[in-house]
């Protein structure tokens, strides 16, 4: 892995120099070996990954949270004491869940629309948490999902990526208040789900996209030097909420003209939908 060869490049530090080591570990049995440059690291796959991530399973998961990120947030004391259907989440998306939903919790009529279902643990919590009166819906192209269909809320069987289907489903919901993508984790599904969901999102919502380290991954369409999600769209976004400093056109205007806010996290990107105003300045004394 990478860190091996940065490892090794350090060693042989003393005696070539830094520079000429790493060329030498990155192009080693490559043909266009060339000395006067640094190779780019090659991208890793999901699999070379994740396995360092995984929490001991004799471990306290409520005990690793409190002492990493302070306060026990609801979402973690839901998913540590979690029983029933199966749910995997990343410890420091769970406290995040409370920051951007907590002021929906008591919110009427609720509408939650979460991208993929897994094994419908996902489900389940965000039922106990916005309770009964939400109208929470999943989809999932795995067919097998549907066997959770009305325990925690409603399954529709369809693809990420496909309009009429996503269009059906707010229909069916009318309307949607909070979207979660934790879907496919493909950048181009990622891209597609936001153009068609956002514009449907209602003022004040808020679209919530997990798993985005799959941006640096080949085997997800991403790559750290790709035109992945962050060196595109978000990027894209980040200069259009800012059109009023620079004279380039928008770039993603569907999106952005009602994009008040733009919230990266580690792996976590959530966009917050608005009135967009002019923005003024004044003095007082």
């Amino acid at each position: 892995m990478f860190r091996n060869l940065i490892k090794e490049a350090v060693l042989r530090t003393k005696k070539v120099g830094f520079r000429k080591s790493l060329n030498t570990l990155f192009f080693k049995n490559s043909s266009d070996h060339n000395e006067s440059k640094i190779a780019s690291p090659p991208d890793l796959s999901s699999d070379e990954i994740i396995s360092e991530f995984a929490f001991p399973k004799e471990k306290s998961v409520l005990e690793d949270i409190e002492s990493k990120y302070g306060t026990l947030s609801e979402f973690a004391k839901l998913f540590s004491s979690h029983k029933g259907n199966l749910i995997h989440k990343w410890h420091h998306y769970l406290n995040l869940y409370d920051r951007y939903f907590g002021s929906f919790k008591n919110k009427k009529n609720l509408k939650f629309l979460e991208i993929g279902v897994y094994k419908g643990g996902s489900l389940q919590m965000w039922r106990e948490y916005f309770g009964n009166s939400a109208t929470i819906f999943g989809i999932d192209i795995d067919s097998s999902c549907l066997q959770y269909n009305g325990l925690h809320g409603q399954v529709r069987i369809g693809s990420q990526d496909n309009k009429e289907f996503l269009e059906s489903v707010v229909n069916e919901m009318g309307g949607i208040d909070i979207v979660i993508d934790d879907g496919s984790h493909q950048i181009k599904h990622i891209k597609d789900s936001l153009d068609i969901l956002f514009p449907h999102l209602s003022n004040e919502g808020i679209y919530f996209i997990e798993d985005l380290h799959t941006s640096y991954w080949a085997d997800f369409g991403g790559g750290y030097n790709s035109k992945n999600f962050f060196n595109s769209t978000v990027l894209d976004l980040i200069h259009d909420i800012h059109r009023w400093y620079h004279l380039h056109s928008l770039k993603i205007n569907h999106i952005s003209k009602n994009c008040s806010g733009i919230h990266i996290h580690d792996s976590i990107l959530v966009l917050e939908k608005n009135k967009i105003f002019k923005p003024q300045h004044s003095q007082q004394f």
